[in-house]
């Protein structure tokens, strides 16, 4: 049975266009995070650099590497080893031809559990990902790190219970989601952040554990068009209430500590997982609710 306290930290950060600066960056905030207690450090989806998304050039694969030359994954993996936390570290993944949003669980020893690939590649102005990124070929991956069970998903994952509820289904204690989400080029009225908590937020209860994002924050500019990320990064409870919340602006560090055995009893005894049907879920596998894939 789960054992001892997690308590997870969440950054949030401006990223420059320098991989080094972004570097140190979330290095000094994971720093920050592990001197508050933290034992589980979340940061931003792709920090290594702006998110280039933005616009479909070539170029841009060349910030790419494989897991195990990629500077960003060997940095956290050190900064891990040192501190004593556990990583996810999201990264542009070149795996021969093949490119891919990719995530490394680092455990608290510096080493890589895993690698999990983002399953669903959102395609939409100023996020224009399937340009550079299959669809992962991974599967949903929960990993057993010193602190307790982690599952992670990236970005548009979040937006899927399924996703959610696949993760715990295999034994997940802690969800959580790096994030570059912000402005909408297509739809300049559009504000999406109070939507996108809630999701999560509502996969946190229903699943009846923590759920946290982490976002970036700042205006980038990648080949004259200018996106803005609205932050607010935030830790949920099992019960989906907001714990900690940061703002759409400035740097921040959250903190939220959880017993994993209380959690581990407070989920066995509502019995939501007892009272699955999953004999009566087979629309769910299908694209239309009808027609078996």
């Amino acid at each position: 049975m789960p054992a001892g306290r997690m308590t997870l930290g969440v950054v949030q950060f401006a990223c420059s266009d320098d991989i080094r600066e972004n570097i140190d960056t979330a290095s000094r905030l994971v720093r920050d995070a592990a001197g508050q207690g933290a034992n589980v450090v979340l940061v931003q989806e792709l920090f290594e650099g702006f998110y280039f998304c933005q616009e479909q050039n070539p170029q841009h694969f060349s910030r790419a590497h494989p897991l195990d030359e990629h500077p960003a994954v060997a940095a956290m993996r050190d900064l891990a080893a040192e501190l004593g936390v556990a990583i996810p570290v999201s990264f542009f993944e070149r795996h021969n031809q093949a490119f891919y949003n990719s995530l490394a669980m680092v455990d608290a020893d510096g080493a890589v559990l895993g690698v999990y690939r983002k399953s669903r590649i959102p395609d939409g102005p100023g996020y224009s990902e399937k340009f550079y990124f299959r669809p992962g070929d991974t599967g949903f991956k929960v990993w057993k790190t010193r602190f307790g069970a982690i599952g992670v998903g990236v970005c548009w994952d979040q937006w899927f219970p399924e996703a959610a509820r696949a993760m715990a289904l295999q034994g997940a204690e802690l969800l959580l989601y790096p994030t570059a989400i912000g402005s909408e080029p297509g739809r300049p009225d559009l504000d999406t952040m109070e939507h996108w908590r809630m999701v999560m937020r509502g996969h946190a209860a229903a699943n009846m554990m923590p759920v946290a994002a982490a976002n970036r924050i700042g205006s980038e500019t990648v080949g004259g068009h200018e996106q803005s990320y609205y932050g607010s990064s935030f830790i949920s409870g099992p019960d989906g209430q907001l714990l900690a919340s940061a703002g759409r602006t400035g740097e921040d560090v959250l903190i939220a500590s959880f017993e994993r055995q209380a959690l581990a009893d407070n989920r066995a005894a509502w019995g939501l997982f007892r009272d699955r049907r999953p004999e009566l879920y087979g629309a769910l596998a299908t694209a239309d609710g009808e027609n078996a894939l």
